[in-house]
């Protein structure tokens, strides 16, 4: 039997000063060694920093992004872990290949995403097109193609990155919580069908993360709602969280790697939520 590792601490990177300390992150033991994962969107923010804890846990982690200089330096960083990583440059809008690319994964993480800020009114339909296919319709895809392996080996883990806009809306965003809405319901469906299979699907929902992502919303926001950018993070984005910071990437990736360990067996069809106190209001 294969000794459980060493917990360790993540530190968080330099910049999380700008919005206030940020614990270090204790990754709990896991070992994935001889599984495969995959995880989309993952050069940069999130699905880098899941990218990295499951190949720490030992897992051989297929790096899917459509930012092949982005997956060269993930390569980098990721050298001296003990699980492999597979680079694969992909566009998720080519649904037929994203499908293909999941055969045989283990483990599936659907982070990638995109985001535009308007009105609905303003809102560009082909974005709309867009947000829905890659954030809705190629994680269908994707877990579509990785249930059979799953299934037959009775064991499988889905984690979807969602976002606590998947259980509740913001102005401005209708394709963004469209998209995380029919995730928490894809999700759902899925764990009522892989539970008699040994396989679990849930959602992770954090409020706002330390990404390019999040860094691109903050302009977009401050052009919506016609104020400052630097004003946009204290009193737009952490209104209504009781923990008054951005979460760190790090921190999700923890949480990932929770619902793919066996203490968390019995969890399935849930929303882990990471969002400071903001839904309880």
């Amino acid at each position: 039997m294969t000794a459980p590792r060493t917990p360790r601490t993540v530190p968080p990177p330099a910049s999380a000063a700008a919005s206030g300390p940020a614990p270090g992150v204790p990754a709990a033991p896991l070992d994935l060694g001889g599984r495969t994962a995959l995880v989309t969107g993952a050069a940069g923010g999130i699905g880098r920093a899941c990218v990295l804890r499951l190949a720490a846990a030992g897992a051989k982690v297929r790096a899917v992004d459509r930012d092949a200089d982005g997956l060269r330096r993930l390569a980098d960083r990721a050298e001296g872990l003990p699980g492999a990583l597979e680079p694969v440059h992909l566009d998720l809008t080519d649904l037929d290949a994203a499908e293909r690319a999941a055969a045989g994964a283990d483990v599936l993480v659907n982070n990638a995403g995109l985001q535009l800020v308007r009105p609905v009114e303003e809102f560009p339909p082909e974005v709309f097109h867009a947000v829905l296919t890659v954030m809705l319709e190629a994680p269908f895809r994707l877990v579509r193609g990785a249930l059979p392996h799953m299934y037959g080996q009775g064991w499988g883990r889905i984690v979807n990155i969602s976002s606590v806009h998947g259980l509740r809306a913001s102005a401005y965003k209708s394709a963004y919580v469209s998209a995380k809405h029919g995730l928490e319901g894809l999700s759902k469906v899925v764990a009522l069908e892989g539970a008699a299979h040994g396989v679990t699907s849930n959602c992770v929902n954090p409020a706002y993360v330390r990404t390019p992502l999040v860094e691109r919303q903050i302009a977009d926001q401050a052009e919506a709602h016609g104020i400052p950018a630097d004003r946009v993070v204290a009193e737009i984005m952490l209104a209504d969280t009781a923990v008054k910071r951005l979460i760190e990437p790090e921190e999700v990736a923890e949480a990932v790697a929770y619902l793919c360990g066996p203490q968390a067996s019995f969890v399935t069809g849930a929303s882990l939520v990471m969002d400071g106190g903001w839904t309880a209001h």
